[in-house]
């Protein structure tokens, strides 16, 4: 932890090309494939964004580079966003509705937000956000002003759904068609189902297809 001046943060970004409020934005630093998320630092620090979250085995010398910015090192930074994902959960009470399967996800989604928004608040997973980083960032959106919130979930390993359940944490679940979409990080159809039903360990219903 290295703060160097008080922030009020209201943003929480993992991508530097949808930055929008840069003084209030707090970014997570998370690798991919390709480039590791300190690679973008520079660019957002010169674009006035002063708050990141990075590898605690990242040099110091961040810190001396980048004089009047705040540094929060963790041992995971993905961890780190989805524990605060779960936290800020916590402290909500807009009934959750939490929605995974192998094809359909996003459509039930936008189904059941037609269907209800003129009588619930809602707040709902943008577009497809259903990954490790998605779920957290939808999860993030909530706020005292909501009744609702509608998630979606996406898996293709196993233990995948581990973590996103307690971010999610639906009281009520749903469960759409389970074809062969993902299925190569499974041995068998049956672990896939497994694995996805996971999400709802905590759910008081639960709807599906009997078949």
């Amino acid at each position: 932890l290295h703060i160097r001046h008080d922030s009020v943060i209201e943003n929480v970004l993992t991508d530097s090309r949808r930055l929008v409020f840069p003084a209030s934005t707090l970014f997570f630093a998370i690798n991919g494939p390709r480039r590791k998320g300190t690679d973008f630092i520079k660019e957002l620090y010169a674009h006035q964004v002063r708050n990141f979250v990075v590898d605690e085995h990242v040099e110091y010398n961040l810190i001396n580079e980048y004089k009047d910015a705040n540094f929060l090192f963790v041992k995971d930074v993905l961890l780190a966003l989805q524990q605060l994902a779960i936290h800020h959960r916590n402290i909500h009470q807009a009934t959750v509705i939490g929605i995974t399967g192998s094809n359909g996800k996003t459509i039930v989604k936008e189904w059941l937000y037609q269907l209800l928004h003129r009588a619930y608040d809602i707040v709902r997973s943008p577009k497809s956000y259903n990954s490790q980083i998605g779920v957290p960032l939808s999860v993030l959106q909530m706020s005292t002003q909501n009744n609702l919130a509608i998630f979606e979930a996406g898996i293709s390993l196993p233990n995948e759904m581990e973590k996103l359940q307690p971010i999610i944490n639906p009281e009520i679940g749903v469960l759409t068609f389970m074809g062969e979409a993902h299925a190569e990080g499974f041995v068998s159809q049956q672990q896939k189902i497994n694995e996805k039903l996971r999400l709802f360990s905590n759910s008081k219903i639960l709807i599906y297809c009997a078949e």
